[in-house]
């Protein structure tokens, strides 16, 4: 999957792990939040949640649908807001739908167990702000950015009633990017490639890493991504066992 617009251009990859036969629980979006601003996400749905797949999907289509309207937005009110803060306001109106569609639905928190990494990146300005919750991988130019919460991760459905602000404040997974030439958010499948017909040809992660996120290899192709997880696959005989979900964004106006 690929797409392009002022000075970057963006690659995405989704990829259904090999012990996973029914359906890939991660998601990931791509949308136009404002005219120069893209707003990306990750997401992973918990395998040990009720119908795991399902609470991934439906914050990305709420995410998508959230940029949709921001973008009408802008034209009509002709508004602009720092990324910090647009970010917070996706980020409540996300929590706001997702209230809403639960008590329409009647779920149990159980069903709503995904974790996100969220994102408004800066087309022209080439920046970006970002906020995880849960865990995954964020790289800038070859700099890796781990959030690992020893498979427990705090999963946005647990605090669906907690004050917004509160929480918002205390989220200590924000990060804030400028001036970056390669940029890559991705679930922490992209650990979890193995080699089930001989160990002891199996690749490390910062191996995999490294030719996913940093590797420039087939960056002319729109299918950059499915490229090389098909190699991995076909000349590697590494399997990704768990789901993938990335998105990387390379800046080619950047020298």
């Amino acid at each position: 999957m690929f797409a392009c617009t002022l000075g970057m251009k963006i690659y995405k990859t989704l990829n259904i792990g090999e012990f996973h036969t029914n359906h890939c629980e991660d998601f990931l979006i791509e949308e136009q939040i404002a005219t120069n601003e893209k707003l990306i996400a990750v997401l992973d749905g918990c395998t040990m949640g009720t119908e795991s797949v399902f609470a991934s999907i439906l914050f990305g289509k709420i995410l998508r649908n959230i940029a949709k309207k921001k973008f009408y937005e802008e034209f009509v009110i002709n508004t602009s807001y720092e990324l910090k803060d647009k970010l917070k306001e996706v980020v409540k109106a996300l929590i706001d739908e997702i209230k809403l569609i639960k008590n329409q639905l009647g779920l149990e928190t159980n069903e709503l167990l995904s974790t996100l990494i969220i994102g408004i990146v800066d087309t022209q300005k080439n920046k970006a702000e970002f906020l995880t919750i849960g865990d995954g991988l964020i790289c800038k130019d070859g700099e890796l950015i781990e959030y690992e919460q020893n498979d427990k991760p705090d999963y946005l459905g647990y605090h669906l009633n907690d004050n917004f602000e509160d929480w918002f404040e205390n989220q200590d997974q924000k990060l804030s990017i400028s001036a970056f030439k390669d940029l890559s958010i991705c679930t922490d499948g992209i650990f979890t490639f193995k080699n089930l017909e001989d160990q002891s040809k199996q690749k490390s992660e910062s191996e995999i890493i490294e030719y996913l996120l940093i590797d420039a290899h087939w960056e002319e192709f729109d299918t950059f991504l499915d490229r090389k997880i098909n190699e991995i696959r076909d000349q590697w005989n590494h399997v990704v066992t768990d789901d993938l979900a990335i998105i990387r964004i390379k800046n080619t106006t950047a020298k």
